[in-house]
């Protein structure tokens, strides 16, 4: 009997270990649940990159529904658009940067989705602060970057990036306007005082040879010339008036 004893307390010893190794796994579960993020083509000023982002569950009684994530400088929210998401999901566009939801996951369940972003900028890395809703109203803030060499508690997802590829450059920049012309300026006729007499043959004669000049360069139009008749006309008449006037007054004296 006494030789059994050794194999028995080996054996309690090793199911003592083993449970204590499983309650401090359940316990450490919710501290190694993170957001993450990944991209097909993890380098600078990519073009049509897809990223591809999880979110791992850390609630036992509620599930998923919503995951908000604030984009880094460089890329704009109207440059995402939605590649893959649970069923139901829909991408919403925000100020700084767009959120997936819908449905509620059930409890444990990871939220994995993924995005097309137009163009990465030029950077060394890509920070996605995140930030996730539970149907219980729960909320889980993946937003915090390292400090003085310490690791965060609930570290923001970090994509490192690549030197851009020779020859890449930034997309998506509008053209140069082109400024329109500048119309001429359009002078002001001059104000004839009522004082200022025109004799009328000076008028006629100053309308005839406008009439003529335009014929002769071929540049007037028939109603530019059509005009300058009538104007004549009416000088003509005008002038008999004046001349008859002025017989009648010297007539008198």
């Amino acid at each position: 009997m006494p030789m059994h004893r050794p194999a028995r307390t080996s054996r309690r010893l090793a199911l003592v270990g083993a449970a204590a190794l499983t309650a401090t796994l359940s316990l450490a579960g919710p501290a190694f649940a993170h957001a993450e993020v990944e991209a097909d083509k993890a380098q600078a000023l990519a073009e049509n990159v897809t990223l591809t982002f999880v979110s791992e569950a850390e609630s036992d009684d509620a599930g998923f529904r919503n995951v908000r994530v604030v984009l880094p400088d460089g890329i704009a929210p109207a440059d995402v658009t939605l590649d893959e998401a649970p069923k139901g999901w829909k991408l919403t566009v925000t100020d700084d940067g767009y959120s997936v939801g819908g449905t509620a996951l059930k409890p444990g369940v990871d939220a994995e989705y993924k995005i097309k972003v137009k163009q990465l900028p030029e950077a060394e890395q890509l920070v996605f602060k995140t930030i996730e809703t539970y149907s219980d109203g729960e909320i889980s803030r993946w937003i915090e970057l390292p400090s003085g060499g310490a690791e965060p508690e609930q570290p923001a997802p970090v994509l490192k990036l690549k030197a851009a590829a020779p020859g890449a450059t930034p997309i998506g920049h509008s053209p140069t306007a082109t400024p329109s012309p500048t119309a001429p300026a359009t002078e002001s006729p001059a104000a004839v005082s009522p004082d200022t007499a025109v004799s009328p043959a000076t008028a006629y004669a100053t309308a005839a040879s406008d009439a003529a000049t335009s014929d002769e360069d071929g540049g007037g139009s028939t109603g530019v010339i059509v005009g300058g008749v009538v104007a004549a006309v009416v000088v003509l008449g005008g002038g008999a008036w004046w001349l008859a006037r002025r017989r009648r007054a010297s007539a008198g004296n």
